[in-house]
């Protein structure tokens, strides 16, 4: 990327699918998670609920480095170990923005 290039937004998406009996503490635990100290390049995280126990957060990160720079610190990252917590096994990706619309 050049130095007059925007720097390119990525999505991080972490899905699990979670037992009934432990959704009370998947959203609490994402609530403590939310209420605490925003990491650096963090725009937007997201507790999604699908069918069948089937989990995601995404999270909105201004630019890759800061997201490499997070996983440096040696701490696993914060949804892995949400998930983990609640015995859940996790698959999880990345996704570049390439255009969006909204606010």
């Amino acid at each position: 990327m050049s130095s007059s290039e925007a720097p390119q937004p990525i999505l991080t998406v972490v899905s699990a699918t979670v037992s009934p009996e432990r959704e009370s503490e998947l959203t609490e635990g994402f609530r403590e998670l939310a209420g605490g100290l925003r990491p650096e390049g963090l725009l937007r995280t997201e507790l999604l609920r699908g069918r069948n126990g089937t989990w995601r957060i995404q999270s909105l990160w201004r630019e890759r480095a800061v997201l490499e720079a997070l996983r440096t610190n040696g701490k696993p990252p914060a949804a892995l170990e949400l998930f983990r917590s609640v015995g859940a096994d996790h698959t999880h990706d990345f996704f570049f923005v390439e255009q969006s619309y909204g606010s």
